[in-house]
């Protein structure tokens, strides 16, 4: 039985949840790229979305995951040489939504 927090927080896909980002990035300035669900043929474990703001001075590469999807050790492997790399680089989740934490990546609040 869901816990009553999470009771009545609906649940969406990661096909939504990625919907509502580019949605929202746009509104945001940004231009964006990102990779089909069927990657077969690309390198495993890029993240899902590049967004990139001139306006803003911001590059943001992320990989967008369920609250509860797992990120795979290829994943995590890109994220960590982008990260030492010094691109901002990360996982948002619907959480992250819900919190407002990535409408402050958007905007590039500290």
């Amino acid at each position: 039985m869901p816990s009553p927090k999470t009771a009545f927080i609906p649940k969406i896909s990661e096909v939504q949840f990625q919907q509502q980002v580019i949605d929202l990035a746009r509104i945001y300035g940004y231009h964006l790229t990102y990779h089909p669900f069927d990657s077969r043929r690309s390198r495993a474990g890029w993240p899902d979305l590049v967004l990139a703001n001139s306006a803003r001075s911001r590059v943001l590469i992320r990989e967008l995951k369920t609250d509860v999807g797992k990120v795979s050790p290829d994943q995590l492997e890109w994220l960590g040489v982008l990260q030492l790399s010094g691109i901002n680089a990360g996982v948002w989740r619907p959480m992250d939504l819900r919190n407002g934490h990535i409408i402050k990546d958007l905007r590039g609040d500290e």
